[in-house]
C-alpha cells in the first residue's frame, strides 16, 4: 500500500488530541474521518485508514479517548476488554461528537478534501450514526454501531446517505434491535442497512476471534461502492 501516514494534532478549546492521518498517493481525495472501536486508535484502525488511504482517501482517526488515556491501545480479551469497555462507559458522548466535529474541521481543511464520511466500527460506528444526524458529513457507514437502536428519535435528522452493516450472530446487537433500525428508517431511500449470515460483534477485525472473512469482505465491498457513489 502507497500510503503516507503520521499522527498530527488537534487543537480545541478543551485541549489538544490525537489523529492519526493516512493520504493515498498523491495526498489528496475525498475525506474518510475513521472512528474507533472501544480499544482505541490500535494497529486495526490504523491498517483500516491506510486501507482507505490505498484506495485513494484522505483518512483521519481521532483519539476518542485521550481525555482520560491519551494514544491508549488495546487488544480484546481478557483485561484489556474490560478496561476498554470502563474507557466507553467513561466517556462523555456529548464531548465526543464535538471532538468528531473538530476533526472533520481538520479534515475539511486539508488540501483536496472535497466531502467527508465517517466510518465507524462498534463504539464508533454510533458516533457515525450521530454525526450524520449532527449533519457534519456528507456520507455516513456505521459498522455493528451499537446502541443506535436506542437513539431512534435521531432518525429524522439524518439528511445524508447512510450504509449500516450487522452481524446476523451478534451477540451485543440481538436481531430484534437491527429489525427496529431497518423498520423506523423503511421510508427513507437514503439509508441503506445490510445484515451478514454468521457475523458476530467485530467482524470486520482480523486481530479478533470474531473476525468472519466473507462478512467483511462483502462488507467492504458494499462499503468502498457506497464511499465511490457518495463522495
Amino acid at each position: 500500500m502507497e500510503t503516507n501516514s503520521k499522527w498530527i494534532d488537534i487543537t480545541t478549546n478543551d485541549g489538544t488530541f490525537g489523529a492519526y492521518l493516512s493520504l493515498p498517493r498523491g495526498g489528496k481525495g475525498p475525506g474518510i474521518v475513521l472512528l474507533q472501536e472501544i480499544f482505541g486508535v490500535n494497529q486495526h484502525i490504523r491498517n483500516v485508514a491506510d486501507q482507505y488511504a490505498a484506495d485513494g482517501y484522505v483518512v483521519l482517526a481521532p483519539d476518542m479517548f485521550w481525555r482520560q488515556v491519551p494514544r491508549i491501545e488495546l487488544g480484546y480479551d481478557g483485561e484489556d476488554w474490560k478496561r476498554a469497555y470502563a474507557l466507553m462507559q467513561a466517556t462523555d458522548f456529548t464531548l465526543a461528537q464535538q471532538d468528531v466535529a473538530s476533526t472533520i474541521k481538520v479534515l475539511r481543511g486539508l488540501d483536496g478534501v472535497g466531502k467527508v464520511a465517517s466510518v465507524g466500527y462498534c463504539f464508533g460506528g454510533r458516533l457515525s450514526y450521530h454525526t450524520a444526524a449532527n449533519g457534519l458529513v456528507d456520507a455516513a457507514i456505521a459498522y455493528y454501531g451499537g446502541g443506535i437502536q436506542n437513539a431512534l428519535d435521531r432518525a429524522p435528522e439524518i439528511k445524508v446517505p447512510v450504509l449500516m452493516h450487522f452481524g446476523a450472530s451478534d451477540s451485543h446487537i440481538p436481531l430484534d434491535a437491527v429489525k427496529s433500525i431497518a423498520e423506523r428508517f423503511d421510508d427513507n431511500e437514503q439509508v441503506e442497512i445490510h445484515v451478514y449470515d454468521g457475523a458476530e460483534h467485530g467482524f470486520n477485525c482480523n486481530h479478533r476471534g470474531s473476525y468472519h472473512q466473507r462478512a467483511a469482505a462483502e462488507a467492504r465491498g458494499n462499503s468502498l461502492v457506497f464511499l465511490s457513489e457518495q463522495l
